[in-house]
């Protein structure tokens, strides 16, 4: 990909953000409530994502760009049409469309960022894949994936994780619990290890809340683990693969330290509350400490392609076609949601949720097919409308509340890994295995892998702690 397409990207959907969007919703506005045809859109994006790769992968690749596009004008078609005579477009609609475009792109910096700088660290050597080395690189990715990201640990491990394994008849399993481990499940203890986590933070949960799911975390890790040591000690000897000593070598490490200046970012605009504020008309206002949060991250993320060797990126096969693709579809996917937050805002309560379990498996299984993050918002949203909140930060302040957003985080990031449409680098993940010559399992083989690996997990879970 042309460095200046991704610059010209970058600059639009910016430019965007901050004017096209004040623009378009000069009026603000709140108390509308969309018809439920509205949806539509949200739902058709959504199906093609899960369904068009399946049967026509060539097309999908070639026009998904296109796609998310036609179903952003037909969303905002509906939408314009949806409005009754005692509202405008701009008065119903306005100020939701505003802090859609905001939290998408804050979204886009951090996942961009950590991708960027991710691919500037290789890590090269001779590394047997036997079950103690594979099993200690999953663990170290599923530590990793709560302080770099789902989506920096699986760039960083992945490719020497293939490496180790390239001599194995046996593969395809190790990169199957790689997915359920480093892009999922243990992105849990941080805001910054999964999309869903990241955008509640946006909404005003506190950074350091996801620690209470640690023991949860635990517990699912654990156990996946020790049946991927299991499985992967019987397919070694029948690969008849010996052991030895590692010997590795890291390049770019200073981007080590840029990862930790992302970290640092998010955690200040958490910290740090600035009295001054950038009023935008009706709609609201910008946050001085997230714009330092996004601007010290894009900084960030020029550095690292700056103090990076040319060479070492190449060793990583580095290129931008898996983040654009994200930015392509998501704000495709941030867009046609917009009427099914305000819906569900406004008449949650009528879907009959009341426990934390029922939360963990309607938002679970619906990110097992869906996107888990834009799935994370949609029940977020429900449960604050059933509750009667109006602030994400309300969750966390009686233990009803509370319980249900464990649910909520819980279902979304650990049942991510169900599919490959789960999460976003569960598909990069599996094309980067396939481009190294790893069968891997069609959709519905993976979905038999979770539902026998992860679905009994997912149960001892809801029993023992809710």
């Amino acid at each position: 990909m042309n460095p200046r397409r991704i610059i010209g990207v970058t600059l639009f959907l910016s430019l965007f953000v901050l004017y096209a969007a004040p623009a378009l919703a000069a009026e603000g506005g709140s108390g509308f409530v969309p018809p439920v045809w509205t949806v539509v859109p949200f739902v058709g994006i959504l199906l093609s994502i899960a369904v068009w790769p399946l049967f026509a992968p060539h097309a999908w690749e070639h026009h998904f760009g296109k796609i998310s596009a036609a179903w952003i004008v037909l969303a905002i078609v509906i939408m314009a049409v949806s409005v009754d005579a005692d509202w405008t477009f701009l008065s119903a609609y306005g100020s939701k469309f505003f802090s859609t475009y905001e939290e998408y792109f804050s979204f886009i910096v951090l996942l961009g960022s950590l991708y960027v700088i991710s691919g500037g660290i290789c890590i090269v050597g001779d590394i047997k894949g036997t079950p103690a080395t594979n099993t200690s690189i999953i663990l170290v990715g599923s530590l990793l994936a709560s302080l770099i990201g789902t989506t920096g640990a699986a760039m960083l491990l992945i490719r020497p994780l293939l490496k180790a394994n390239r001599d194995r008849k046996h593969q395809a399993h190790v990169v199957l619990f790689f997915i359920f481990l480093v892009c999922n499940i243990g992105g849990s203890l941080t805001p910054i290890g999964d999309p869903p986590l990241f955008l509640g933070f946006l909404q005003g949960i506190p950074f350091q809340w996801t620690l209470v799911l640690t023991p949860m975390w635990a517990f699912a890790v654990t156990i996946v683990l020790a049946i991927f040591y299991v499985l992967d000690r019987y397919l070694m000897e029948k690969d008849a693969v010996k052991g030895g000593i590692p010997a590795i070598k890291v390049e770019g490490s200073l981007n080590f330290l840029l990862l930790l200046g992302v970290v640092g970012s998010v955690i200040m605009s958490g910290v740090l509350h600035f009295e001054t504020t950038i009023p935008v008309g009706s709609l609201g206002v910008f946050h001085i400490q997230n714009l330092l949060r996004d601007g010290i991250m894009i900084l960030l993320a020029v550095g690292s392609l700056l103090i990076t060797a040319k060479s070492t990126r190449e060793k990583n096969h580095f290129n931008y076609a898996p983040i654009l693709e994200v930015a392509y579809l998501f704000i495709g996917i941030f867009t046609t949601m917009i009427p099914v937050l305000m819906l569900l805002n406004a008449r949650g309560a009528e879907l009959g949720l009341e426990t934390p379990a029922a939360y963990f498996w309607i938002t679970g299984l619906l990110s097992s097919f869906l996107d888990n993050a834009p799935t994370y918002l949609t029940f977020l949203a429900t449960a604050m409308g059933s509750l009667g909140l109006e602030n994400a930060i309300e969750m966390t302040m009686t233990p009803e509340a509370e319980g249900i957003l464990v649910g909520i985080s819980l279902g979304a990031v650990f049942m991510g890994a169900n599919t490959y449409i789960g999460n976003g680098p569960n598909f990069m993940v599996k094309a980067i295995a396939e481009s190294e010559g790893v069968k891997m399992p069609s959709f519905f083989g993976y979905l038999l892998y979770s539902v026998i690996v992860l679905f009994p997990v997912f149960i001892l879970i809801t029993f023992i702690f809710f």
